[in-house]
């Protein structure tokens, strides 16, 4: 296990020691991280509530915060009261 665990680091940064110029494969490598935590925290998002229809009107709304370029706090403010807000009213 070892091994196989240190392959999978390893192997990249010995395959590739020079800077990699190929656009697409740049563009791809710059949005891993991103792809990743969405999706982890999706299913978080519309199941920790109990609720999937309060998990994805906060997350709608969450969406339309950043775009407008609140901050994280703002944002997690108002989806928590979002979620408390449709919890109480159903």
């Amino acid at each position: 296990m070892i091994v196989m665990t240190n392959l999978i680091r390893v192997l990249p940064i010995e395959l590739i020691r020079k800077r990699i110029s190929n656009r697409f494969v740049r563009s791809f490598l710059y949005y891993v991280p991103y792809v990743t935590l969405a999706v982890m925290t999706f299913p978080a998002i519309t199941q920790a509530s109990g609720s999937t229809l309060a998990g994805a009107l906060a997350f709608i709304i969450g969406i339309a915060g950043a775009w407008f370029g609140l901050g994280l706090l703002p944002e997690a403010l108002i989806c928590c009261a979002v979620v408390l807000a449709v919890q109480f009213l159903m």
